[in-house]
């Protein structure tokens, strides 16, 4: 784990996770929800930055819409997750593929595809994406997860597993977050992915950024971050965060914080 002694700028860890997407509108045949994007990355900051935890995805009767996908996490301009993307479903008025974003949605019953990870682009990637649904009025695909694309459904009775997500020790143990939703089927939900994916009538877990199984909300994301120990951050208040000794350096969780929510380092 990153973390220099001495003065500011401090070279630290960071994890971040935007929100999970939502699955789809029906809970037997719904896509899942992608996962939030995830970014761990080592960087050296100093100064006031903007810090936000994005919020899960919510379910709705319509597709697009603005409410399914979930939303951006951010820690400075330079370290941000583009929210999971939606997953469509079968009683919309007008069934579509899955929504892209940091991972992708599963798409719809009636041999729609699922959504685009990795959107916006990063390197390395954020995301995965989404499993298609392959059969005429048949089951949702997965959403996709950090490191694993979503399953797609299996003809019109079992929906996809949602994609795995990446398991991350910046806390001091392992944890894997970022899994994607399971798919909805008229007879098997899917399995959501490892790292907190709700399986097909779930919803994603929260702090994880995992995606919503079919008819589900996304689970909201989280950013951590790394530093030394003698290093004292100030928060606006809005922020909501707790933090522990993980060897030389305090590993800072942040649970909650809005759009206009700061951190300030130095």
């Amino acid at each position: 784990m990153a973390g220099t002694f001495g003065v500011a700028p401090y070279l630290v860890d960071s994890l971040v996770v935007a929100g999970g997407g939502a699955g789809g509108s029906t809970s037997t045949q719904g896509g899942g929800g992608g996962a939030g994007g995830y970014r761990a990355l080592t960087t050296s900051v100093s100064g006031t930055f903007f810090i936000t935890v994005g919020a899960g995805g919510a379910t709705s009767a319509y597709f697009p819409s603005d409410t399914r996908s979930g939303t951006n996490s951010v820690l400075g301009v330079t370290i941000s997750a583009g929210g999971g993307g939606g997953g469509s479903g079968s009683n919309t008025p007008v069934e579509s593929n899955g929504a892209d974003g940091g991972s992708g949605g599963g798409g719809a019953p009636n041999i729609f595809n699922g959504g685009s990870g990795n959107l916006p682009a990063t390197s390395p990637s954020q995301g995965s994406d989404g499993g298609d649904a392959v059969a005429s009025a048949g089951a949702g695909g997965g959403g996709g997860g950090a490191s694993a694309a979503g399953a797609n459904g299996v003809g019109t009775t079992t929906g996809g597993n949602g994609g795995a997500g990446t398991s991350s020790s910046i806390t001091g143990s392992a944890v894997t977050r970022a899994g994607g939703g399971g798919g909805g089927g008229s007879t098997t939900p899917g399995t959501g992915g490892a790292g907190g994916g709700g399986n097909g009538n779930v919803a994603g877990t929260t702090n994880t950024g995992g995606g919503g199984g079919g008819n589900q909300n996304g689970g909201s994301g989280v950013v951590i971050f790394t530093l030394p120990v003698q290093a004292t951050p100030t928060f606006s208040g809005g922020v909501t965060q707790t933090s522990a000794v993980v060897g030389i350096n305090r590993v800072y969780t942040v649970t909650a914080a809005g759009p206009t929510d700061t951190v300030t380092i130095g």
